[in-house]
């Protein structure tokens, strides 16, 4: 059991720790609050839980579908391509005033996971193997288990990187922070334009 919970770990956090539209945001939204990667990963969670389950019950193949992926791919990625607009546009409020970005972390943690194709197809392969391969080894029992350790392990390493962020923003200073968003609107766009452009490119 042991062994399969430490998989379950390893594999949670090298999904977490790699750079992404929810890392982003957390990063976005750390400069103003020290809750900022909690409140993501509770967002975060609204969609993940119930997908988890979909898998489980074997409804996961859904994602699977092209047409699925394509509509969720291009959705998704214009979703991101406005909040990187959005969070662009704000820059300057955000880093002299103090304002939040345009849209709170918990919506941010749900559109995030929500509009990611990538985050959805993971679960269907990567995921799915990684839940059955733990079921298998502890009983069906263990789902709640999963559950829970798959996300405590979002929820502390955003959670570190949002207290680390938040703790240290006052030696930023005002343009260092103006430039941060620059940075991450700019991330954003990146990774909105990936999505659709694969979602397509896959399609045809």
């Amino acid at each position: 059991m042991l062994s399969a919970l430490g998989t379950v770990i390893i594999t949670s956090l090298s999904g977490v720790m790699a750079p992404g539209p929810m890392f982003t945001v957390t990063l976005a939204n750390s400069l103003k609050s020290p809750w900022a990667g909690m409140t993501v990963s509770l967002g975060h969670a609204i969609v993940e839980v119930p997908l988890i389950l979909l898998v489980f019950f074997g409804l996961g193949g859904f994602f699977e579908n092209v047409i699925v992926q394509l509509v969720l791919g291009v959705l998704g990625g214009i979703m991101i391509l406005w909040m990187g607009i959005s969070l662009f546009r704000a820059r300057g409020v955000m880093s002299s005033e103090g304002q939040d970005t345009t849209y709170s972390a918990f919506k941010a943690g749900i559109l995030m996971s929500g509009l990611n194709p990538y985050f959805l197809v993971w679960w269907v392969t990567v995921g799915s193997l990684l839940l059955m391969s733990f079921l298998n080894a502890v009983g069906s029992w263990g789902l709640p288990l999963f559950i829970i350790v798959h996300w405590l392990c979002d929820l502390v390493w955003l959670s570190l990187v949002s207290f680390s962020i938040y703790r240290t923003r006052k030696i930023w200073g005002q343009k260092m922070q103006k430039w941060v968003f620059i940075i991450l609107s700019l991330a954003l766009l990146y990774f909105g334009g990936q999505f659709v452009a694969k979602a397509i490119i896959n399609y045809l």
